[in-house]
């Protein structure tokens, strides 16, 4: 089994004009048209069993959207697990969090590139604590982002501040920990608390052996197979973290078994 732990879908009525105005801010050509039946229709020609929905609330008018739609998505697609997403400048954030965990739901995304916040922002630490009592994980953009090329919201010390004040948040770190900050990500993450995913790295090829090398330091229980799906390619991926040839048991934990802990199957 292969699950992919970070993936994108909108609903219908929406998916052309998220898709081509985040193409444009972007600059990558989808392998998706954005929405939950064509992504499902893709994950069987690319061999994932699941895919898991990264939500984000980019403001707090969006935010009962948000949840509303990944609840409905949930309910819909046994091949989808979506997350819910909490924006922190939402007067709702506690029985939205509740929400979230009643309805089975098992974590939440924030991006705070998005949400203008730096992720160690005090801002973020009710929905880190709530999070935290209702176990339920975060999954976070980490590192650079094109929304924000001049400003990081989430580095690794940053990332580092959040774990100390919330030591039993089950905090998940995009792209390796931190896009394109692989060598702070090695020098200080590798060994932490912290989860990490593995989307979107194979653009960077030439940051290859980096990232193999953060694949091996890392606690080997903490770390996911992600795509970022529609904007990479989960097979194109699959084959990126093949081809680093790790011994099989970790590929077993990285493609499956971790993010089965998480998700609670």
């Amino acid at each position: 089994m292969i699950i992919d732990f970070h993936t994108h879908s909108f609903p219908e009525r929406i998916a052309p004009r998220a898709i081509e105005s985040l193409k444009q801010k972007i600059n990558l050509e989808p392998v998706t048209d954005g929405t939950a039946d064509d992504l499902i229709k893709k994950m069987k020609e690319w061999g994932i069993d699941i895919s898991v929905i990264c939500n984000i609330a980019t403001n707090p008018k969006q935010q009962e959207n948000v949840i509303s739609y990944a609840i409905e998505s949930d309910k819909t697609y046994d091949e989808l697990k979506p997350l819910g997403s909490i924006n922190p400048e939402s007067d709702n954030i506690e029985a939205d969090i509740d929400r979230i965990s009643k309805a089975g739901l098992t974590g939440i995304k924030v991006h705070p590139d998005y949400m203008g916040h730096e992720i160690d922002d005090p801002v973020f630490d009710p929905i880190f604590e709530l999070c935290s009592q209702r176990d339920l994980f975060v999954i976070t953009h980490a590192g650079f982002d094109v929304c924000s090329p001049d400003h990081i919201h989430a580095t690794p010390d940053m990332m580092l501040n959040v774990i100390n004040r919330h030591p039993n948040l089950k905090l998940v770190a995009a792209h390796f920990g931190a896009n394109c900050m692989w060598d702070e990500v090695l020098e200080k993450m590798c060994g932490s608390p912290i989860w990490i995913d593995t989307s979107l790295a194979y653009v960077e090829k030439h940051d290859r052996e980096l990232l193999k090398k953060i694949l091996l330091s890392h606690d080997p229980d903490r770390i996911v197979f992600g795509s970022d799906a529609p904007w990479c390619s989960p097979y194109e991926n699959i084959k990126f973290i093949e081809s680093f040839d790790l011994p099989s048991n970790l590929n077993e934990k990285i493609f499956e078994l971790n993010a089965k802990k998480l998700l609670k199957i």
